[in-house]
């Protein structure tokens, strides 16, 4: 804890003096034009990432980057896609997965969950994307767990579209949906190519995602 507190008076003596304008002007509102939805994995910080200032992204993070179907009791991640879309207008939503996912790599590999029933719980919403990578063919276990990977960040961007806020912006186009992956050890970023299904460089040809 230590190293914590002593990072907060570090930011309250030399980081805030110079951001003061900055934080003043986001006292009493919030603007942002994205929500990134990502996993809660302590080596992928959106902000940092993506280079985003605070006020710019709206976040959610939780074990596997998960996005609930919608249902009769919408939980904590329902409603703040909701409030995002709806009371925020975000125009942009990116669920990005990551490299060497503990979440996604136990059940790649079915490793026993029992310990753990919330967590095998939660994971279940990944079911779809655990079928689609038991059908592929891999050569070790590293293949298999990045197809899971990929496989995961597509499962979500389908569930996260039968949200009823997210389904009415999209038929509007009011809304686009983005599907990363971020490779930690490379500092790279593949993102879903919609018409090809495909996951590629985003450095490679940025223009084609920024609408």
């Amino acid at each position: 804890m230590k190293h914590i507190i002593e990072g907060f008076l570090n930011f309250q003596k030399d980081i805030y003096p110079d951001r003061q304008e900055l934080f003043r002007s986001l006292a009493s509102s919030q603007n942002p034009k994205a929500l990134f939805i990502s996993c809660s994995d302590s080596r992928l910080v959106p902000e940092l990432v993506t280079q985003q200032e605070p006020g710019q992204l709206f976040v959610i993070r939780n074990a596997g980057n998960i996005v609930p179907p919608f249902g009769p009791e919408p939980g904590g991640v329902s409603a703040t896609i909701e409030y995002a879309v709806v009371a925020l207008g975000v125009s942009d939503i990116v669920i990005c997965g990551h490299s060497n996912c503990g979440a996604m790599k136990a059940i790649a590999t079915c490793q026993c969950l029992d310990p753990m029933p919330a967590v095998s719980h939660w994971l279940r919403y990944a079911d779809a994307a655990k079928a689609v990578m038991e059908k592929g063919e891999y050569d070790n276990e590293d293949q298999k767990v990045n197809a899971m990977v990929q496989e995961n960040v597509i499962a979500q961007l389908n569930n996260i579209k039968t949200h009823p806020s997210v389904s009415v912006a999209l038929r509007n186009g009011k809304i686009r949906l983005h599907g990363w992956v971020y490779d930690i050890e490379k500092g790279e970023i593949r993102a879903l190519q919609h018409h090809t299904n495909k996951f590629v460089l985003l450095s490679d040809n940025p223009e084609e995602f920024f609408e």
